[in-house]
């Protein structure tokens, strides 16, 4: 597109969305489409009257924009008031609540459609609107201040993604319809005589008194909070809490690594508690770049705690956000920012970690606390910042970024020749070379793998992901013992590393005890209710070896949910159907084994199968054979 074709200009953008969409679609998809047909219609005529356009409505979303900002302010209240009267008319179940956030920006119109940061910042407004309610930027705020009779809460700089600068904002106060009401007087008022105004505005005075004071002194603060009773998974007998990935506010999309990094640090400071019960960052993760709701995640996770942030980094300063919130109350239990050098990266990690500790009221004991604080692994920034760098790569399991992860580390160890987790994480490049066929020796990569697993230990016995990878490499060589000796020792390290309970149920299962690994794998779901891929698999199959076949089904379809060409998953689907008798949808998962690898062989695929048991190898075998392979 040749630039003349774009046209810039200022607008008010009115960006609204509806509270729980999911979980009313969930519960009866006909009546949600009725009600949001219904009140987009509503919607669509006020923004109409109030001389604006409809720029896009997918999904449960509405983008409006208004050439005067009073007008956009205006119609959002009147919404508020119009949709809170149809629902009163509906179930407290069925009530369909928008969250609405207004900003005053510059935009790039093309044709019928709006972009740019103005739009973008309507969109973390509205985020920060409870349901039902309005939020606005500090733009709006200035242009509207005098001009309406509303009242306004400051809510303070708001740090929001793909935003350089932290954005100011305001909610308007209100109950429902008051607001609406409040802007209808003063629009009347406008051209009365003098002594008409004066009255019209003592009236609004005293209805923004009596307001405020029922606000403020008599009815609870509205907060948006996180039903226990929807949560996806009974909350844990201590206290427990979701590490969301701290927001990249630098100017370079590179430096996602840091933010990454300072997450992961925090993650691993926390989950090192014993009495605390902490969601891995797999999870965590696949929340990374969406515009979530802190109670959606608390009740996606189960869990009672949620810390979010930002990070801004430059080659002087580091300026880190953090706040902690109990999604059960919607109340902040701590918040704090830090304008530190780089090098002080270290302290701020420790900081947090120990604030969030007091402010969830977890008492640790001396051995707890020094262990929680322990000397980091290598105070060289330098080759901290190669190390996060390197783990970003490593986590994205291709062959060129586990190459580039290696270099990275080799970098690291050249910088600081005593930093243990360095060696690990390069041990684990070579475990992924030796696994996935990505070396012209898979012996030589397995045995690079476990020496560097060794050499981490050697220097700091503490790492559990040395210990993993230990685990790992035993199991590849067929030690079956050792395997499970050393997935045990990294459980004890640390009892919320999904990936060490998740170890040990994978040689437990290898080594023929199906039962105990399927109580493992369940333990390392929870604390990773978003888990890897392989892991639903493994469950799957320890499903499958213990008669389970309903189950195994229903695991494996959820790896194939997250990638329907991952050929395992529908191998252990093909045994599944074969073993309860349904030969034609045993035949069809059978097929796409095919369809994934032609050349697919039950000869060459038994001998990849890390089984102690030949039993088990001929059971799974034999069941595939029944579903028409060969």
């Amino acid at each position: 597109m040749a630039t003349e074709d774009f046209k810039r200009k200022l607008t008010a953008i009115l960006s609204a969305d509806v509270k729980d969409y999911s979980r009313l679609m969930r519960e009866d998809e006909e009546a949600t489409v009725r009600t949001i047909t219904a009140y987009r219609a509503a919607m669509a005529q006020l923004i109409q009257q109030y001389r604006g356009r409809v720029v896009d409505s997918p999904g449960d979303n509405i983008l409006a924009e208004f050439a005067s900002v009073v007008d956009g302010v205006n119609c959002a209240v009147e919404i508020q008031r119009e949709l809170a009267e149809r629902n009163a008319e509906l179930p407290s179940e069925r009530k369909m609540e928008f969250r609405i956030g207004i900003n005053l920006g510059d935009v790039i119109e093309e044709g019928e459609r709006i972009y740019g940061d103005g739009v973008n910042i309507a969109a973390r407004v509205e985020g920060l609107a409870e349901g039902g309610g309005i939020c606005i930027s500090g733009t709006v705020y200035d242009a509207i201040e005098a001009k309406l009779g509303l009242e306004y809460e400051y809510l303070g700089e708001q740090a929001v993604k793909n935003i350089p600068k932290p954005v100011r904002v305001y909610r308007i106060l209100s109950f429902p319809g008051a607001a609406a009401h409040r802007v209808i007087k003063a629009k009347k008022a406008v051209g009365r005589t003098w002594r008409n105004m004066a009255l019209a505005l003592m009236a609004i005075l005293v209805v923004g008194a009596a307001v405020a004071i029922w606000q403020f002194y008599f009815r609870a603060p509205r907060l948006e909070v996180a039903s226990v009773e929807k949560m996806a998974f009974p909350l844990p007998d201590k206290p427990s809490i979701a590490v969301l990935p701290f927001t990249n506010m630098s100017d370079d999309p590179k430096q996602e690594y840091f933010s990454d990094g300072l997450t992961d640090q925090i993650i691993t400071g926390l989950s090192k508690v014993p009495n605390l019960f902490v969601i891995a960052r797999n999870s965590t993760f696949t929340y990374k770049g969406k515009p979530v709701k802190v109670q959606e995640v608390a009740e996606d996770l189960g869990v009672k705690y949620v810390l979010e942030g930002s990070v801004q980094k430059t080659v002087d300063r580091i300026r880190i956000t953090a706040q902690l919130i109990d999604a059960t109350t919607g109340h902040h239990l701590w918040s704090e920012r830090y304008n530190r050098e780089p090098g002080d990266i270290f302290v701020i990690q420790d900081d947090i970690t120990m604030e969030i500790m007091k402010a969830m009221q977890v008492k640790l004991s001396r051995g707890e606390q020094a262990r929680l604080v322990v000397k980091h692994e290598t105070t060289n920034l330098a080759a901290y910042e190669k190390s996060q760098e390197a783990r970003a790569y490593i986590l994205r399991y291709t062959r060129e970024d586990v190459a580039q992860a290696r270099q990275l580390l080799e970098e690291a160890i050249t910088l600081d020749p005593g930093f243990a987790g360095a060696y690990a994480y390069l041990g684990w490049t070579h475990f992924f070379d030796a696994r996935f066929g990505w070396t012209e020796s898979r012996p030589k990569s397995a045995k690079m793998a476990f020496e560097y697993a060794q050499k981490a230990l050697e220097m700091n016995d503490s790492l559990e992901y040395a210990r993993t990878l230990l685990s790992a490499v035993y199991l590849v060589k067929r030690q079956y013992e050792k395997a499970i000796v050393e997935a045990e020792r990294a459980v004890a390290l640390n009892t919320n590393s999904a990936l060490a309970l998740g170890t040990l149920a994978g040689v437990l299962g290898c080594s023929g005890r199906w039962e105990e690994s399927i109580i493992y794998f369940k333990r390392s779901i929870r604390l990773d209710p978003f888990p890897r891929i392989n892991y639903l698999n493994w469950l799957g199959r320890a499903y499958f070896m213990t008669g389970q076949y309903d189950e195994a089904i229903l695991a494996s379809k959820k790896a194939l949910d997250r990638n329907s060409n991952y050929l395992p998953a529908h191998a252990f689907l093909s045994a599944s159907y074969s073993s309860l008798g349904r030969e034609a949808e045993a035949n069809a998962a059978a097929e796409e084994v095919l369809r994934i690898n032609p050349k697919f062989s039950l000869e060459s695929y038994a001998k990849t199968l890390p089984y102690k048991n030949k039993a088990d190898i001929e059971r799974y075998i034999t069941a595939l054979r029944k579903a028409g392979l060969t």
